[in-house]
């Protein structure tokens, strides 16, 4: 969809960029290499686990009959963790047992150690018996031979690893990480290692360089960085070749109309696709998409905070849907304005804000001047507060939705 009289809403957008994208192909990798990694398919567990009943603490395996205090048991065996018994435990009788260890087959109570007086080699006396019918892990109590143990299209962390360990899974199929080749455009902008230009004026450092590349970091993405592109339309064009291969392309920069704004003169050229240009959102309305010899395009505004916002908006749930998961966006959370916060109207706004503990609740406190060139109101947020396009101004203690830039929680439907 080009300009028109009908510009698309930030969610328009994002759907039309969220169906154009699909999750990589699967391949497998070991399970040193799995976290964070995205399972392409259910993984369950071929065993049960745990495998038989076993100990939760150490002490003594018994009968919970015979478990009272001031009662005594025979010691007639030791079961070691790792350890099997075949001897039966008799009615007047216990196992020396340890923490994982199986217990014996008729036997539902551990008395824990401390519970108990150690008469002899072969004799307990029964302090408390707190533990009566406690402390036996039944088999399977975890998980069973056919349970899902790991859900395709959920990231793998810590716990979800330990699992797939303790049910014998070495390799697991996983959705490939995705390449995102990112670009940034501007004869007025150097990279920081050309800091005695910018220290002397000369030149703007290129924030959105280092933007970008920690944004897609964070989405799960590895960075190819094209450079940054001259006001050369064939400097725009060799480096865009460079995307040859590449999951995602996302440029910053040139997507208005100016004499000097060479990409959007080239993708309207020469993009497989053309989906939209520009949006009813501030800040953020320069956004395109489309495709560049088959990968997927996200052209995002060169304003420092646009950028910042629009990958967050767009670029980080492409990025989350090639990785494989099911859930690519934020879940939003209704956090309570702190002070008047007044908006042009006509557009979505995405305001930066801090949020600060109060009433029971969050609530939020504008980062300063608003501007789309002042990133210092990006570096001092902790979310993005949602005021839809009919408002004009909000007001100190009206509750809108915001999206936490730190909250790992993510779900399957556009919050904006």
């Amino acid at each position: 969809m080009n300009d028109s009289a009908y510009l698309l809403t930030p969610a328009e957008a994002a759907q039309i960029i969220i169906d154009s994208v699909t999750p990589l192909p699967t391949e497998t990798v070991s399970l040193v290499q799995a976290q964070n990694r995205v399972p392409s398919k259910d993984i369950t567990s071929s065993i049960d686990l745990p495998p038989w009943n076993n100990s939760a603490m150490d002490g003594y395996a018994a009968h919970g009959q015979d478990v009272h205090v001031g009662g005594e048991l025979e010691i007639v065996d030791t079961i070691p963790a790792g350890g099997h018994t075949t001897i039966a435990i008799e009615r007047g009788c216990c196992a020396r047992i340890f923490t994982g260890a199986p217990v014996p087959n008729g036997i539902d109570t551990v008395v824990r150690q401390e519970d108990v007086a150690v008469i002899s080699d072969t004799r307990i006396h029964i302090d408390d018996d707190r533990d009566r019918e406690r402390n036996v892990r039944p088999k399977g109590e975890d998980c069973r031979s056919g349970d899902v143990v790991a859900r395709a299209g959920f990231a793998l962390h810590a716990g979800g690893l330990g699992m797939l360990a303790s049910t014998a899974h070495a390799t697991i199929d996983v959705h490939a990480v995705p390449t995102v080749a990112l670009m940034v455009s501007g004869d007025e902008i150097v990279d920081v290692d050309d800091a005695e230009a910018i220290l002397n004026g000369e030149k703007i450092a290129s924030s959105n360089t280092h933007t970008m590349a920690a944004l897609a970091r964070s989405a799960g993405a590895e960075v190819r960085f094209l450079g940054i592109a001259k006001d050369d339309p064939q400097d725009v064009r060799d480096r865009l070749a460079q995307a040859d291969g590449a999951d995602l392309l996302v440029t910053s920069a040139g997507m208005s109309i100016g004499d000097h704004d060479h990409l959007r003169h080239i993708m309207e050229e020469t993009t497989d696709t053309k989906h939209f240009w520009r949006l009813r959102s501030r800040p953020g309305a320069p956004v395109g998409f489309g495709s560049w010899g088959g990968v997927p395009w996200i052209g995002l505004p060169g304003n420092p905070v646009s950028t910042f916002v629009t990958f967050e908006l767009f670029a980080t749930p492409a990025l989350r849907r090639l990785r494989g998961l099911l859930h690519p966006f934020r879940r939003p959370l209704m956090v309570r304005l702190a002070e008047q916060a007044r908006t042009p109207g006509r557009l979505q706004h995405f305001v930066r804000v801090r949020l600060e503990e109060a009433g029971g609740g969050l609530e939020a406190h504008l980062t300063g001047p608003q501007g789309s060139g002042l990133l210092s109101s990006v570096a001092a947020a902790d979310a993005l507060l949602m005021i839809p396009e009919d408002r004009r101004e909000a007001e100190p203690g009206e509750m809108f939705p915001a999206l936490i830039l730190s909250d790992e929680r993510y779900g399957p439907d556009i919050p904006y």
